[in-house]
């Protein structure tokens, strides 16, 4: 939308009587900020002065429902512009009679004083347009603010709403399981025949014949290590024998899928359990956080694995500073990550919630500078095996290749450190497992492999070509758990695991 002043001028070489009628023109509007002037003979021949002046912005009315006392303050403000604005205009509108009827004037008296009175008309107009445009941006910026609060405001009803609903769901779901136990597991009588295994004693047994007393019967059982001992389903803790040596990798199973991410801030993450649990955390506790994002600061934890397959949290944690890449791991207790945007490794104890340690990586590239061939800042990837703890990474020295450091757990202090002759872009993760270096092919080929090893022991690397398939065709973090001796994976929004097969040493 535009405005326009014109007027047909007669006027000769009179300028201070054009430049009047130009100046009243550029105040015409006072919120405009620029205006134009352009000047033609119409079609008769005489004097056109066209002037052009542009429309203010008006900014859109937010929802009522909101902050009403500040929107009652903004709709009184308005109301007080637009009497002012009212007034300006019947002070241009006698300026402009003023000036028909100087032009009549202006050869019996001399131009000088009736200038200077309109130049000093004109002065406290400019004055009086600034403090209105002043006023518009104050009440802008309120507006803007108010409905940033507001769509917070909206965005927190929505969490906690969906919390209620969960809660209320996991309420009805324990309801009904404790249900389905007293159902299955209370026996009608006391004298219900039953067969007791060998070896079993009976301690009590429910008595509903008489109210008055009650008491539980269970039967105890030896049963051999071996049979507790066996492989479980995946995505649940197991240990076999044999498990506990090492060996290299020579074989890689399917992924199981245990869980996957609610939102797009899961596209790609990282989640992990202790290989080496201290209390009050066991071998089934498990941690997640979703890396997506340029603040990167929850870490989620999981009391019992069924909590985590079920994506109920009994516990989340808010770190100090946000964390960068995938490569974070839990290991005795403390989580250890890299900071954003540095060659930072932090050692934050979960329990007490506190950081513990923080050294830099000398020269290790970070934020971009040798991250694997999927991104993600994966630049510094911790890792964890049956020795200890380990960081994997690349500097300007080693022109890319991985270089991996045994880390002290406690202090972080660099123990010993390799040079390989992998170059880190050019595969999608690694993961440590006895001491041997391994990397995976392609992080989205359907069909990877797991295609090098490099043996810390005699700093000998070799090709493999050990089949790893990437199911969702993403796969963001790959970390061994020497305890499960499992891998475990994020896969475009997916928590995964996979068995693998260890040779004998």
């Amino acid at each position: 939308m535009r405005f326009f002043c014109a007027r047909c001028c007669s006027f000769g070489s009179e300028m201070p009587a054009v430049q009047l009628l130009l100046l009243a023109c550029l105040v015409w509007d006072v919120g405009a900020r620029t205006a134009q002037l352009r000047k033609a003979n119409d079609r008769s021949g005489r004097c056109q002065y066209t002037f052009i002046v542009a429309s203010p912005n008006e900014s859109s009315c937010p929802e009522q429902s909101q902050a009403m006392s500040v929107i009652h303050n903004l709709q009184k403000d308005s109301s007080t512009q637009r009497l002012d604005l009212e007034a300006t205009k019947a002070r241009l509108s006698s300026l402009e009679s003023l000036l028909h009827h100087q032009l009549t004037l202006d050869r019996a008296a001399g131009p000088q004083e009736t200038q200077e009175g309109l130049q000093r008309e004109l002065g406290t107009l400019r004055r009086e347009r600034d403090q209105l445009e002043t006023q518009t941006r104050e009440l802008e910026t309120a507006y803007s603010n108010l409905l940033r609060d507001k769509s917070v405001l909206e965005e927190e009803k929505k969490r906690l709403r969906q919390e209620n609903e969960n809660l209320a769901r996991r309420l009805e779901s324990s309801s009904q399981e404790v249900a389905r136990l007293r159902r299955g597991q209370c026996p009608q009588t006391r004298d219900t025949a039953r067969d007791v295994p060998p070896g079993s004693r009976e301690v009590s047994t429910w008595n509903l014949d008489t109210l008055a007393f009650q008491e539980l019967k269970s039967e105890l059982t030896e049963v051999p290590a071996s049979r507790i001992l066996k492989e479980s389903p995946s995505g649940h803790l197991r240990s076999r024998e044999g498990d506990n040596g090492c060996g290299e990798l020579v074989w890689v199973g399917e992924p199981v899928t245990l869980r996957t991410a609610e939102t797009i801030t899961g596209k790609y993450g990282v989640w992990m359990r202790d290989p080496k649990p201290t209390y009050p955390y066991t071998q089934e506790t498990t941690w997640r956080i979703d890396t997506v994002g340029t603040d990167v600061r929850q870490v989620f934890e999981y009391d019992l694995i069924s909590q985590f397959m079920q994506g109920y949290p009994s516990k989340v944690h808010i770190l100090p500073r946000p964390l960068e890449s995938t490569g974070a791991v839990v290991y005795s207790g403390s989580l250890y990550f890299q900071g954003a945007e540095s060659r930072t490794v932090i050692r934050y104890e979960l329990n007490t919630e506190t950081v513990k340690a923080e050294k830099e990586i000398p020269g290790a590239g970070y934020h971009g500078q040798f991250p694997y061939s999927w991104g993600g800042y994966t630049d510094i990837d911790l890792a964890v095996d049956e020795s200890g703890l380990w960081v994997i990474y690349s500097t300007d020295e080693a022109k890319g290749a991985i270089v991996l450091s045994k880390l002290n757990p406690e202090n972080l202090e660099l123990e010993q450190t390799w040079e390989t002759n992998i170059r880190k872009q050019s595969v999608a993760n690694a993961f440590i497992i006895c001491g041997t270096l391994y990397t995976v092919s392609s992080y989205s080929s359907a069909d990877a492999t797991v295609n090098f090893a490099y043996d810390t022991g005699t700093g000998i690397s070799k090709t493999l070509t050990i089949p790893f398939k990437n199911r969702y065709k993403y796969s963001s973090m790959i970390d061994y758990n020497p305890l499960e001796k499992k891998l475990f994976a994020w896969d475009n929004l997916n928590m995964v695991t996979y068995d693998i097969k260890l040779s004998k040493m």
